[in-house]
């Protein structure tokens, strides 16, 4: 019997190509990019207030915040490919209710909210799935080296050029046939079909390890439930590399949704230049684009360490440009300078993220990943507009860059960081975890077969000062 880590051979259809998964991929971040366009300014038109929209949004991320605490169990239990696509199939159905409702009761606040909520819940699973689905990909593939740091910088281009793509199809079908709820037909649309890419995907790339355990486990479902999810919470707290890697992307997230969210507008509005509002946030993606590309074609020939120490320099130099706000095209230069070195450096935290988590608690993980980064803006987009509101925009612009520069400084003296390239060859083990339960919650460990400085985690934590 063949491996079932061993790529096809000479002949067969290759359904775990790369370009089925990013097809897949890049269809379902279209669609989400043409929503978050074509909702809002539906919620606007109908509600005629702007707190609404707001009300929205926040209801939207808290959700998705929320699930995602709970999403990594599915995707741990569940084939994740199988996940991925009834993901998007219930998205596409939640999205293509709003015209049906339109046309039967009429939207109102209430429809919104509604729908909005099960969209949230519904998305965050196929997300947290499809995310899995890429270490997969890179391991039944030819093992050539840098082939994970290639396809991840490859999965980071194509959500960059989305970034701009969506939105502004969004805003190009809103121009041409107005806000109007049939325009979510559109999204529903892009769900489907991203539902039926990732059905041509290889089996094998969603299969989940089996799930093997040294005691019988004592309790219900809810409690063996919180104990896996115990598991991989102690495991991003306990594995100084993953932890440092959540904690610096969730910063850099927080601090660029305040700009993006805040500061930017309120700034170009006080120059009489609004317009460069959204010609910061595209500056910011092409920069983004840019750097990903960059990334992935010397894959395997530049270091991690450099890409990311440029990286990290990069986010100083360009957000203290930003905090300054002393003239339109400085921070339009920061702006651009931030996208192509965070780029390249984020590529980096998430491919050592796959490399040091193993497989069979990677949707556990990464869903806690999320909800981290979710979480995170609402910790900065207040005091900063608190800030703002109080002190004027460039005491926020001053705040804002310290708390980047802080982030980039830390991230470079971290000796988590400092050996990034002593790595093993391929993508993470595909070993399954133990979770033990005994007594009570201090009985829950990870098998010691996956702890201290073994394959997965390879040698990036190998020689820390910190305990594993």
């Amino acid at each position: 019997m063949r491996s079932p880590s061993r790529p096809d051979p000479p002949g067969r259809p290759v359904r775990h190509s790369p370009a089925v998964y990013f097809a897949s991929y890049g269809l379902s971040l279209l669609g989400a990019g043409i929503s978050s366009v074509v909702l809002p300014l539906i919620v606007l038109e109908r509600t005629g207030d702007i707190l609404a929209a707001g009300i929205l949004a926040t209801v939207g991320t808290a959700a998705s915040a929320a699930t995602g605490l709970v999403s990594g169990l599915i995707v741990d239990r569940i084939d994740r490919r199988t996940v991925s696509i009834v993901s998007d199939l219930l998205a596409a159905a939640a999205v293509a209710a709003l015209p049906v409702v339109d046309a039967l009761w009429g939207l109102d606040m209430t429809w919104f909210l509604v729908l909005a909520l099960v969209g949230a819940v519904i998305r965050v699973p196929g997300m947290t799935a499809r995310e899995t689905l890429l270490p997969a990909v890179a391991r039944l593939g030819p093992g050539t080296p840098g082939r994970l740091d290639r396809l991840v910088a490859t999965r980071e281009t194509v959500g960059n050029v989305l970034l701009l793509a969506g939105p502004g199809l969004g805003g190009l079908l809103v121009a041409v046939l107005g806000p109007t709820p049939a325009l979510m037909l559109v999204t529903a649309t892009t769900s489907l079909l991203a539902a039926a890419v990732t059905l041509l995907l290889d089996p094998r790339t969603g299969r989940v390890p089996p799930r093997e355990r040294s005691v019988p486990l004592a309790g219900g479902a809810v409690r063996r439930a919180g104990a896996d999810l115990l598991v991989s919470w102690r495991f991003l707290g306990r594995d100084r590399l993953v932890l440092g890697a959540t904690l610096i992307s969730a910063s850099l997230i927080a601090v660029l949704s305040s700009l993006q969210s805040t500061l930017m507008p309120a700034y170009f509005t006080a120059q009489g230049l609004p317009g460069l509002t959204g010609l910061t946030l595209s500056a910011i993606a092409a920069g983004s684009i840019a750097g990903s590309a960059l990334f992935a074609a010397t894959a395997g020939r530049v270091r991690r360490r450099t890409w990311f120490v440029i990286g990290m320099i990069g986010t100083l130099v360009g957000f203290a440009a930003l905090g300054t706000m002393a003239s339109p095209w400085l921070v339009l230069g920061g702006a651009t300078l931030v996208g192509l070195t965070t780029a390249p450096a984020g590529a980096v935290l998430g491919i050592l993220v796959v490399e040091a988590t193993p497989d069979g608690m990677r949707g556990r993980v990464l869903g806690a990943q999320n909800t981290v980064m979710l979480a995170a803006p609402a910790l900065t987009s207040a005091p900063l507009a608190a800030v703002a509101a109080v002190a004027g925009l460039p005491a926020a612009g001053a705040v804002l860059a310290g708390l980047a520069g802080v982030t980039a400084i830390v991230a470079l003296i971290a000796p988590a960081f400092r050996r990034l390239d002593d790595r093993p060859d391929g993508p993470s083990s595909p070993h399954p975890v133990i979770g033990v339960v005994g007594a009570g919650p201090s009985s829950v460990d990870i098998d010691p077969e996956h702890r201290g400085d073994d394959r997965r985690a390879g040698a990036a934590r190998a020689g820390s000062p910190w305990p594993p």
